[in-house]
């Protein structure tokens, strides 16, 4: 049987783009060469599009050429330019390894609906809604489930700082891994904590913080039939947690927490959590994959915090090692998830 033509699209402009590097090296170690045929497509940090050997070290050098995805749906796959001259490539599926902007926001998956070519994870609405914490909580409330009290800033709005009870979290709208997250004290510390979320996005929220324990859930599949990896529990020394900026995260860890799973909760607690779960992932209209963030609090409470679409597959990341323990290693998730999105294509 022949293999399939995979393209695994890694890299990209923006603030998220080292760590999808680092999601694509996982993917290249754990993905099955005798089933699949990858063709490994970067995207550099100013926006240019190679196809090269793979993701380590010097991909976006001299030794990619230059390549694009076909917006035509009867080419149906890959140009790759030498020239003046261009080859093309028919591809059976794409597997975005994209985090954050212009990866998980729906971006990329406008140009693949475009394409025709079957891709891997949620659509273009559940990716921008997704992306979006304002809508999230929006979306997700209107859903019944908890979310936390939160407040909009635009760029040019006026904001009162007697009006909140500290502490809050100020953060980008659409952002992901940390980036431009404060937690603020008190009203002193506010201007600054927005000006800081302001660098990554001109849409800014205000948030209450949630007193209790930060924990996830991996969820896998689509409509009905989804399937919930094990709960995991973030345990932190100090501060708030944070990860991907920290010195070399995949060998030291992170700097301020440990990653508990299965969590250390009680049977009911981890079902409940998982069970949210899978609700706000069928609220938002989730598909292929996703990670939903959530709060525990001390009554049995469980209140959405946040929802990745394109969740960091790295060597350290949360939603790969909530899968292995659910019995999934990477190399079946990615069979499964390749799979999924070429069952939905033919429906």
């Amino acid at each position: 049987m022949p293999r399939l033509k995979l393209g695994v699209i890694f890299g990209g402009a923006g603030e998220e783009h080292p760590i999808s590097v680092k999601s694509a090296l996982e993917v290249a170690r754990h993905l099955d060469q005798t089933r699949y045929e990858p063709f490994w497509i970067g995207i550099t940090r100013a926006g240019a599009w190679r196809l090269c050997d793979g993701p380590a070290a010097g991909w976006d050098g001299a030794g990619g050429r230059p390549a694009l995805l076909s917006a035509d749906a009867s080419v149906h796959g890959l140009l790759c330019f030498d020239g003046h001259q261009h080859t093309t490539t028919r591809l059976d599926a794409v597997l975005p390894v994209l985090h954050g902007r212009l990866g998980e926001d729906g971006a990329i998956q406008g140009l693949l609906e475009l394409s025709g070519i079957p891709y891997v994870g949620c659509d273009i609405q559940s990716s921008a809604v997704c992306m979006d914490k304002a809508l999230t909580y929006t979306v997700v409330k209107a859903a019944g489930i908890a979310t936390p009290n939160f407040w909009k800033v635009g760029p040019d709005d006026r904001l009162d700082p007697a009006r909140f009870a500290y502490p809050v979290f100020v953060k980008p709208a659409r952002s992901g891994s940390s980036f431009g997250v404060s937690k603020v004290a008190d009203a002193r510390e506010l201007a600054a904590a927005v000006q800081a979320a302001s660098e990554y996005d001109t849409k800014v929220l205000v948030e209450e913080a949630v007193v209790g324990s930060e924990v996830g859930c991996a969820i896998f599949g689509s409509g009905t039939e989804l399937l919930a990896g094990e709960v995991d529990r973030i345990s932190l020394t100090h501060g708030f947690f944070r990860i991907h900026q920290e010195h070399r995260p995949e060998t030291y860890g992170s700097d301020n927490a440990t990653f508990i799973v299965p969590a250390d909760i009680s049977p009911q607690a981890r079902t409940l959590v998982q069970e949210t779960a899978k609700a706000v992932y069928s609220a938002l209209g989730c598909s292929g994959l996703a990670r939903v963030d959530m709060f525990l609090t001390a009554d049995g409470s469980v209140i959405l915090n946040e929802v990745n679409t394109l969740p960091g597959l790295t060597s350290y990341s949360r939603y790969p090692r909530m899968m292995a323990a659910a019995g999934l290693p990477l190399d079946e998730v990615l069979d499964r998830l390749v799979s999924l999105a070429l069952s939905a294509r033919r429906r």
